[in-house]
């Protein structure tokens, strides 16, 4: 192998009385596709900021290209020819998709006026790259948290990096446009540029990997070839345990009772923030109490649009909700709520969290009147006590209540969105990607919530676009394109190629 890229010895770093990292070393070659693994807390995301300039180390050395290197901010990695795709966008919403993937490095006339044709020119070259097909001009705002993806991965191939770090860039993509990336990653790679790739997807992993690296609580649990390893045994190293005690499809499925929920005709239309997204064009669907109904469907079919038409974030132009048999009018989510519906939408950091605020204000935000003091304030002992019993049925991994819910993993984050809602004891649960940037141990977790909700008799709605995922937790699956129901058929009898043909062809075409 020749010498590495980029060479990372001893790095060690604390916060808050967390070892995030203690002592973890990696080597990337050139031109090799570098998987970095572990479960959300194992300590990655402290490593790639560290080597993409955004923190020092408390110990340890970078080397790049043979030389060692302080990188002291963003800039200066991006210097050196390392760009980082974090999971979470940074992306400015009122800017243009051009805008975005050029922003600081627009092409410019006579030095000082910007050159919006070359601009667009250099856009749509490198959306035409990754096979994304928008308009350059289109507000960001627009766009979908798939595409909004896509767009950063846009940016960062237009800086010509010699070393791409790639945070869950696979996370919020369907299929055919995870194939897509995993083509550009091998493109990178026969150029001779590196990647660093960061995924809980370990198929993904396993398909596009040359060598992997796995962290657990913040130390380095081992480095294997592709060729020396199989899925369970990388599972093993990143929890300590086999894959076997993880993952289990329900021997049973919850046969469901009387109709909880039903959806008829309904309708949408684009106005305000939703006008470039997708319609629904006269939707029907039952959901029974005590049943997961599985939602599957390319993204932009409209499986969002429905949730947050039932949740009444997205106004309806037509058709109508009934719950219990009972029409009911949902124009806000506070109806929703008053309702007994609950909603945990596909992008928590932008949808559900407030990052900056403690966890336990997160925690009890829909439900203040449940812990009531003097009529006027919260009480906040109530409020600890609450979350303190949802800390330990879920396994919350946290310092305190007042800790940011910010600074949490990804898996803990979306606890905490979960036991919001359950403190508030739903009678409908609609999760919109309930894994999404979750690690393998707390995915098993979630699902298993899932299941015990349905026990109870809560009507859960599952929507996701990891098929394996809604084949394992549903007990009946719908499908949906362009806006549309187009089949419903029992989790045991679905397969993977049958909800794809039914995601993704003209139902004329397929008969």
């Amino acid at each position: 192998m020749p010498p590495p890229l980029l060479s990372v010895s001893g790095l060690s770093k604390r916060f808050q009385g967390v070892q995030a990292l203690d002592g973890v070393s990696l080597d990337v070659a050139p031109g090799e596709v570098h998987g970095l693994l572990g479960e959300n807390g194992a300590g990655k995301s402290t490593l790639l900021k560290i080597v993409s300039g955004a923190q020092p180390p408390d110990a340890g050395t970078l080397a790049f290209d043979g030389a060692e290197i302080v990188l002291a901010t963003p800039l200066a990695a991006q210097a050196q020819g390392i760009v980082t795709i974090y999971q979470e966008f940074n992306l400015v919403p009122t800017l243009t998709v051009a805008e975005n993937i050029l922003i600081g490095r627009e092409p410019k006339r006579f030095g000082i006026f910007v050159d919006w044709p070359k601009m667009q020119r250099i856009a749509q070259e490198q959306l035409r790259r990754i096979g994304l097909e928008v308009d350059p001009w289109t507000p960001v705002s627009a766009l979908s948290v798939a595409e909004q993806q896509m767009v950063e991965i846009a940016r960062a191939l237009s800086m010509k990096a010699r070393l791409v770090i790639m945070d869950e860039p696979t996370s919020a993509l369907t299929g055919a446009e995870v194939a897509k990336l995993l083509s550009i990653m091998r493109q990178l790679r026969q150029e001779g540029v590196s990647v660093l790739f960061v995924t809980h997807r370990l198929e993904e992993a396993m398909q596009i990997c040359d060598r992997f690296t796995v962290l657990r609580d913040g130390r380095l649990a081992g480095v294997r070839e592709r060729r020396d390893v199989t899925i369970p045994d990388i599972i093993e190293l990143m929890v300590g345990r086999s894959a076997g005690e993880l993952y289990r499809r329900p021997e049973r499925r919850h046969e469901g009772g009387a109709v909880r929920l039903s959806v008829r005709r309904l309708t949408t239309a684009k106005t305000g923030r939703r006008s470039f997204g997708t319609v629904l064009a006269g939707v029907d669907l039952d959901v029974r109490a005590g049943e997961i109904l599985g939602i599957a469907g390319l993204v932009g079919a409209g499986r969002t649009e429905l949730a947050r038409a039932v949740f009444g974030a997205d106004p309806i132009s037509g058709g109508e909700i009934l719950i219990d048999g009972r029409p009911v009018a949902i124009r806000s989510p506070r109806d929703a709520i008053r309702h007994g519906v609950g909603l945990v939408p596909e992008d928590r950091k932008q949808q559900a969290l407030f990052l900056d605020l403690a966890i336990r204000q997160n925690f009890s935000i829909a439900g203040l009147e449940r812990f009531p003091k003097l009529g006027v304030f919260v009480d906040e002992a109530a409020e600890g006590r609450a979350l303190e019993a949802f800390r330990k049925s879920l396994q919350v991994r946290m310092r305190d209540p007042g800790q940011r819910v910010g600074a949490l993993s990804g898996g803990n984050q979306q606890k905490i969105v979960l036991a919001r809602w359950l403190q508030l004891e739903p009678r409908i649960l609609i999760v919109d990607e309930p894994t999404r940037g979750v690690d393998i141990g707390a995915k098993a977790e979630v699902h298993e919530l899932l299941d015990e909700l349905a026990s109870r008799g809560v009507a859960v709605i599952a929507i996701s676009s990891d098929l394996p995922e809604v084949m394992a937790i549903s007990d009946r699956i719908v499908t949906m394109r362009a806006g549309r129901i187009t089949g419903e058929m029992s989790a045991d009898e679905a397969t993977q190629q049958k909800l794809m043909t039914l995601m993704t062809v003209e139902q004329q075409d397929a008969a």
